[in-house]
């Protein structure tokens, strides 16, 4: 009895032995990296235990990578996993850049990846290029007409500029400041409308691509429609201007002819104003001359007289000229 509970318990030990023993070396995984022919040595999968780093995801792509052909250092596969990057897609994106006889290494592939690009799909478009389609663009030629156009961008990944390199956003940006010098170099609209590609042959002379992520193959003329007449109005609200400030120059002198006339009214009423008050010194004058002796009696009545011969001539003149008025 006593020698069936000791072997019993060192069964249990065993089995406990061979639990902790399983947790911490992924005995599978290491068989089946075995079985595809790819050494990995037990003793760098307990490494990657402890590390805290997912073996599964270092041995599958390793044993990928082996089996392209492939000749990888494992420490190095674990650093990337390590730094945060994808690696199943960098060892995917190094095969399929190796069958389409693409340069492409490792660390510049782990340098892609790092930098936020998905170097599988650089991969893939390098190999299909892409196309891109902008927004309309609205330009306006030299006689006035507006033409909106949309053009479509084939590109394709340049691997050696991925990192650092713009992104769509500029290409579409670069190719809609191309349209629009295009179109505003134009003499008229209809040498536009007539040659489409004068647009391709412009755009693709300028090398837009330069600096970007991107190759660009062609660029073609999806559409071109005729917009407005923008000539015309900016003529008619120049017209419109020009009007405006005519009549504001007018009502600027009518306002000052009008401040004029007042101007001469008040000196008028005061010119008349002086006058009256200076006859209304007369007699006061005579009256001192009378008392004072220089003015005598006789002298008085004779300038009465002369007045009244003077009213009555005017009466006369003015009847006169009343009566050789012609009816109408």
């Amino acid at each position: 009895m006593f020698f069936m509970t000791e072997s019993i318990i060192m069964l249990v030990a065993i089995v406990v032995i061979i639990a902790v023993f399983l947790s911490f070396v992924p005995l599978s995984l290491w068989v089946s990296a075995l079985a595809s022919g790819v050494h990995v040595s037990i003793f760098t999968l307990i490494g990657m235990k402890i590390r805290r780093v997912s073996p599964a995801k270092i041995v599958a792509p390793l044993i990928k990578a082996e089996k392209a052909g492939l000749a990888m250092e494992i420490s190095k596969m674990e650093a990337h996993f390590l730094a945060g990057g994808n690696l199943d897609r960098v060892i995917t994106a190094l095969i399929t850049a190796r069958g389409a006889n693409i340069k492409l290494d490792f660390p510049e592939a782990c340098a892609i990846d790092l930098a936020g690009r998905d170097v599988l799909q650089a991969v893939q478009m390098s190999v299909n290029p892409r196309v891109i389609e902008t927004p309309v663009v609205a330009a306006i030629a030299k006689d006035g007409i507006e033409l909106r156009a949309k053009a479509r961008v084939t590109v394709r990944a340049n691997i050696e500029r991925l990192v650092g390199g713009a992104g769509e956003e500029t290409i579409v940006a670069r190719v809609g400041e191309g349209i629009v010098t295009t179109v505003g170099s134009a003499r008229t609209h209809k040498e536009v409308l007539e040659n489409p590609d004068l647009i391709s042959r412009t755009v693709l002379d300028k090398g837009l691509d330069a600096g970007t992520a991107f190759e660009i193959l062609s660029i073609d003329i999806a559409d071109v429609d005729v917009g407005r007449n923008v000539g015309a109005q900016l003529q008619m609200d120049q017209a419109e201007a020009d009007r405006r400030i005519a009549q504001a120059k007018a009502e600027e002198r009518r306002a000052m002819a009008v401040a004029r006339e007042q101007e001469m009214k008040a000196a008028a009423q005061e010119q008349r104003a002086k006058v009256i008050e200076a006859e209304a010194e007369v007699p006061k004058a005579m009256a001192a001359a009378l008392r004072e002796g220089k003015l005598g009696v006789m002298d008085y009545y004779q300038m009465q007289n002369t007045i009244a011969d003077t009213s009555m001539r005017d009466a006369i003149a003015g009847m006169g000229g009343t009566q050789n008025t012609p009816k109408k």
